[in-house]
């Protein structure tokens, strides 16, 4: 088998133009392409130019035509409501075809943006799949994300109509999104035609006369629409991430490349198979669930599961465990932070003996950095194969990963093991040139990336180039950190901006918190560097305890800084040490680790958009007046 993985490998890099064009084989496309590969196209190389096809075509009406019509390809299920419902792929392909006729019927054409600001409801895959069927291009935006930064997207995007809902549920509270779409829009330069609003039970939301329509009278009075053929290379969606500037940064995705790529990691590295139930519990608003919610399911003849709920909470830390066990699901992928989440509050696993997980086959986990004691953790409960895999929303789908359909299960603690085919992945140092096995550095990726990476960012063709090519030319540059080791094995350790620089000496914070995790008592932790007059930076970490963890706060805070100079070190610096009660996360579960440091070292620092309890700061500002910081 690793066989296989070696010669599938090869042939990706060394003859990526036949490697992918079989790929591009099991899509249907309106016409062929006249080029697999130009490579001529700067910065990024382009794929499959000159071909057309549908997105929504391959996702839905060929399996609806072909065979699978009675399937269940979306299963909405949603323990903050209450509701669970199952779609076919007949029902799935209707109810987006008739929303396509409602974004046409309002002037919709190929080309034109959308913006889906919704929670995760069945509408909102129905709204992305329609924009895909018209040829539109959709931007989701994270449901409840603040009014300005709403309205950033709306003025970068310049949507001819948004979509949206009435409001959205968070475990016990009810956020209206109406009020945030209408301040975002007031705030806002481009002001869009037409609001298409979903309205829930839970509220209904005051419609504006002559902009703002109802999603069911909408759904009630139309038709539905044909697929739209589109080139490959025309933008399928637009999803914003964060910026370095504050500016958001609009990661473009194409039809052509993201469909061939992603159907083909639902079998080479999810091995999974057609029919099948596939379940990633992320969030629509993010890249896993466009990638592995909606798409790559979708495209592959999967059933695919929208869950409206928390990891713990809804109601217990048995949420997951729950779902997998209801619906019959394969696969699942979700972030190590939710994993953290359901260890810290069931360390010993009780919930899990409760329900039936004998058709669970395998657990990835994306998103962030996963420590060896989550992974290890997760497999010994669950008994399945648990695969840490690395990817960005730039790259669309795994840079690295163990690819469970051409190789057997590797388990490498820190390391989410060797690149998948089709990415050259290297390690640069600040010369520009490879890295000697083993030393960290630069992880960057030799053009030509494969299809589904993204091809440029929207309106802002000079800013891509230099923010992703410029370092490295030739490559790209992942703005991650970290080694491949003498077995191939790749170890992402850090963003480069968290590698910490102490008395001259280069540390990965990844490899800090690996020990911090180690400790029996540490349910999940952070490290990072905060300034320093006489090493320029030195490491501070913060500790969550697991769920009645018994041993004072103090003497855990003693035993880890005592095991980080056992096993990196003196040279680590590392005396500084706290128990909090939670970490300030993005609501992708991302640990907002430059934002603390802003505060430890008396900085300005502004909330950031995407955090997903506000409050949390106020804690974290009082552990660090404890360590005495800011100084």
């Amino acid at each position: 088998m690793t066989d296989l993985f070696d010669t599938v490998y090869r042939r990706s890099l060394e003859d990526p133009r036949g490697f992918w064009a079989e790929a591009a084989a099991d899509i249907v496309w309106t016409k062929p392409w006249d080029a697999v590969l130009d490579e001529e196209a700067s910065p990024a190389p382009r794929w499959f130019v000159g071909g057309e096809l549908n997105t929504c075509y391959n996702a839905l009406d060929r399996h609806a035509d072909g065979g699978r019509a009675d399937q269940a390809a979306l299963i909405y299920d949603s323990p903050v409501t209450g509701v669970t419902k199952s779609f076919t792929y007949s029902e799935l392909r209707d109810l987006v075809a008739r929303f396509a006729g409602v974004l046409a019927r309002r002037g919709v054409e190929k080309g034109d943006r959308v913006i889906v600001y919704m929670p995760m409801i069945p509408e909102a895959v129905v709204a992305m799949l329609a924009c895909a069927r018209l040829g539109a291009v959709h931007s989701v935006v994270f449901g409840g994300f603040a009014s300005n930064e709403l309205a950033a997207r709306i003025d970068d995007s310049e949507p001819k109509v948004v979509v949206s809902a009435s409001c959205g549920i968070e475990t016990a509270r009810v956020i209206e999104y109406k009020s945030l779409l209408d301040k975002a829009i007031e705030l806002a330069r481009h002001k869009p035609t037409h609001c298409i609003i979903f309205q829930r039970e839970m509220v209904k939301a005051d419609l504006q006369p002559g902009r703002d329509l109802d999603w069911e009278e909408e759904m009630a009075s139309t038709t539905p629409h044909p697929c739209v053929p589109v080139a490959a290379t025309d933008p399928l969606y637009i999803l914003y991430t964060s910026g370095t500037t504050g500016q958001p940064k609009g990661i473009v995705r194409d039809n052509g490349g993201h469909a061939v790529a992603l159907k083909w990691t639902m079998k080479h590295i999810y091995n999974i198979e057609p029919g099948q139930v596939y379940w990633a519990a992320s969030d629509v608003g993010w890249v896993v669930g466009h990638s592995y919610i909606v798409y790559g399911p979708l495209l592959y003849g999967c059933t695919t599961v929208l869950y409206e709920g928390k990891p713990v909470g809804t109601p217990d830390a048995g949420a997951f465990w729950r779902v997998i066990a209801d619906h019959g699901v394969s696969c699942m992928f979700t972030a190590p932070t939710a994993i953290r989440a359901i260890r810290q509050q069931d360390p010993e696993g009780a919930l899990i003996a409760g329900y039936d997980l004998s058709q669970f086959d395998s657990l990835f986990l994306a998103g962030e950095r996963c420590d060896p004691d989550t992974l290890g953790w997760a497999q010994h409960m669950l008994g399945v194969p648990v695969i840490d895999h690395w990817w960005q929303t730039e790259t669309g789908w795994a840079i690295v990963s163990n690819c469970l359909g051409i190789e057997p299960l590797t388990v490498v603690p820190g390391s989410p093991t060797r690149p998948v085919p089709g990415w050259d992945l290297r390690v640069m140092g600040p010369d520009g040139e490879d890295l000697p096995t083993g030393e960290t550095g630069a992880l960057c990726v030799k053009l030509p990336m494969p299809p589904g990476a993204f091809p440029t960012l929207w309106n802002a063709e000079q800013r891509f180039t230099d923010t992703y090519f410029s370092t490295y030319p030739g490559f790209y540059e992942t703005a991650d950190a970290g080694f491949i080791d003498e077995d191939g094995y790749v170890h992402v350790m850090a963003r480069t901006d968290d590698v910490i620089n102490v008395a001259g000496h280069r540390l990965s914070t990844g490899a800090l918190e690996e020990v911090l995790t180690s400790h029996p008592d540490v349910a999940e932790c952070a490290v990072l560097g905060v300034a320093d007059v006489l090493k320029g930076q030195i490491p501070v970490g913060f500790l969550v305890l697991k769920a009645g963890a018994e041993r004072d706060k103090k003497a855990v805070a003693s035993d880890v800084i005592a095991m980080v100079r056992e096993r990196i070190g003196p040279v680590a610096a590392f005396k500084l040490a706290v128990v909090v009660a939670r970490l300030p996360k993005t609501r992708s579960g991302k640990i907002l680790r430059a934002t603390i440091a802003k505060i430890a070292d008396g900085k300005s620092w502004t909330m950031p958009a995407t955090v997903d309890d506000p409050e949390i700061f106020a804690e974290i500002g009082a552990a660090l007046e404890t360590l005495g910081y800011p100084r």
